[in-house]
């Protein structure tokens, strides 16, 4: 695996910091950050997709129940609009 190279003397400071806190190494910090920030992400998906689901259950509500997505009526031979 590569290396690393954080040219923020700023934020490399705060990670040491931080480290020397937690008794852990700058090394053991940022995977702790990154997991946790990567499950965060996963959950921001998780939650997204199921708004989406509900707003799409909730729509379909509106079609007639006989309706199968068929938009043929709105094109002539060659797949134009009408």
């Amino acid at each position: 695996m590569g290396q690393l190279n954080i040219k923020d003397e700023a934020l490399v400071a705060r990670l040491k910091q931080l480290a020397e806190r937690r008794s852990t190494s700058v090394t053991d910090v940022l995977r702790q950050m990154v997991e946790q920030e990567l499950r965060r992400d996963e959950t921001e998906v998780a939650r997204r997709l199921q708004a989406i689901r509900a707003i799409t259950r909730e729509s379909r509500k509106l079609f007639p129940a006989d309706w199968d997505g068929d938009h043929s009526y709105l094109y002539d031979e060659n797949g134009l609009p009408k």
